[in-house]
């Protein structure tokens, strides 16, 4: 389904005219609601970069929710995993900026940063294993969640826009009804994609025996 067709489908079932505004947002608040429940597999990404000589800060990639994984890796290409860390933890590990060496911890330092422990001694690569907030389809026209799960998308602005028409409750709860069905099986699909990870957020994972 794409966003022109959300947009007729949303209508159609309402039997109401919304704005471009309006559906924009029904569209939207679904979208958000649905990127911080479930872990899509559309979601992960993963980003190679370099750490900086004797500095312990490393950029963030640019749209990031959260984080699986961090790892720097050597000069002879072994991978390394870093544990997260809070920052409270990191300051009193490395309260001294000049010990340096491989890191082993990193912590989010606000908006866009990490910040390493102990501070890089050389310039190693690192590679981040992430979640990326996806585009939504009211700009991209189409997207992975419209084409692949539709019904995740058109039953969570459905919620929203019969909440904005002060609907009758018995319509609000048949489509929280809808929609809860729909996250349940989505929220399936995305832990099935997950059981053969190795690591998420900086931890081993034991494969089931």
């Amino acid at each position: 389904m794409n966003y022109t067709e959300l947009k007729t489908n949303i209508q159609d079932i309402c039997e109401q005219t919304f704005t471009d505004d309006q559906l924009a947002m029904f569209t939207q608040q679904a979208e958000q609601l649905i990127f911080a429940t479930v872990d899509l597999p559309a979601m992960r990404k993963n980003q190679t970069g370099n750490m900086s000589l004797n500095n312990k800060y490393l950029t963030m990639p640019s749209n990031i929710l959260y984080v699986y994984s961090l790892a720097v890796i050597d000069g002879a290409g072994n991978y390394h995993y870093l544990l997260n860390k809070d920052v409270s933890f990191m300051r009193e590990a490395y309260p001294l900026p000049t010990a340096t060496g491989l890191p082993v911890h990193y912590g989010i330092f606000g908006q866009t940063t990490f910040i390493l422990g102990p501070t890089p001694d050389a310039a190693y690569q690192s590679e981040i294993h992430f979640a990326e907030y996806p585009d939504s389809i009211v700009t991209a026209g189409t997207t992975w969640l419209g084409t692949e799960f539709d019904s995740a998308l058109l039953n969570g602005a459905l919620v929203e826009a019969i909440r904005f028409q002060k609907g009758e409750p018995d319509m609000v709860a048949l489509y929280e009804k809808l929609y809860t069905q729909s996250m349940l099986l989505l929220r399936n699909l995305g832990a099935g994609r997950l059981e053969t990870d190795t690591y998420r957020s900086g931890v081993v994972r034991v494969p089931p025996n």
